[in-house]
């Protein structure tokens, strides 16, 4: 595997290519992150920042809807201990702290490089249904508007982002913006060998990127 940046390094790399994300903000001390998320307003989201650390969710490096300084404080030692389980102190670069996005449709956007037809991106509803279902779509980098317009209709959940059964439908018009930002994304940045986007919420009005892994090539 090449070198893995950490998600505040990945989602400065987006923000600078004009496709939004939940941010954050970083810190290396408990007392810190309190300041961080005190500044912010409840409820935050904290997560581990470690090179070593690529599925956070996972090893107990994400901590969802803090509400009080308290809160914080203890998720920021269940966080530590956690890491130091899977890894040594100093491979361990602090937390980011971030505003809880509210729920929205759970979207994942991936690139991985094939050998033979180079960057290939992957659009489909994240969370479990990516992972049970594997209902995804497929495109070789550079996309077209048509190709995003297609990869969106060709997944069996797309009833869900037309609003299924009264649910809200999300802007499919941002969604196949996001596709085209992400394609161009990729192609102005050769060096990276896998990306994955997830998840990404989409609103009604809106959609963002929640966490983001890079890995560039050796």
């Amino acid at each position: 595997m090449g070198k893995f940046l950490m998600e505040n390094e990945s989602k400065k790399m987006l923000e600078d290519a004009g496709i939004p994300t939940t941010g954050g903000e970083t810190s290396s001390t408990k007392e810190g992150a309190v300041t961080l998320a005190d500044k912010l307003g409840y409820p935050v989201v904290m997560k581990v920042l470690s090179p070593d650390i690529i599925h956070k969710s996972d090893s107990g490096g994400v901590k969802l809807n803090l509400n009080s300084s308290g809160e914080v404080e203890s998720a920021y030692d269940e966080i530590m201990s956690s890491a130091l389980k899977v890894t040594t102190k100093d491979k361990i670069a602090g937390v980011t702290v971030q505003k809880m996005a509210p729920q929205g449709v759970e979207i994942i956007i991936g690139m991985s490089k094939d050998p033979q037809f180079g960057a290939a991106m992957m659009f489909g509803l994240g969370g479990v249904l990516v992972e049970v279902l594997k209902d995804v779509s497929f495109r070789i980098v550079p996309i077209t508007r048509y190709d995003a317009v297609e990869m969106i209709h060709e997944i069996k959940g797309y009833p869900i982002l037309e609003g299924y059964r009264g649910s809200q439908a999300v802007d499919q018009e941002k969604l196949i913006e996001l596709l085209l930002k992400t394609s161009d994304f990729i192609e102005s940045h050769p060096e990276i060998d896998e990306l994955d986007l997830n998840p990404v919420f989409a609103y009604a009005d809106s959609v963002i990127v929640a966490d983001a892994r890079v890995i560039l090539a050796q």
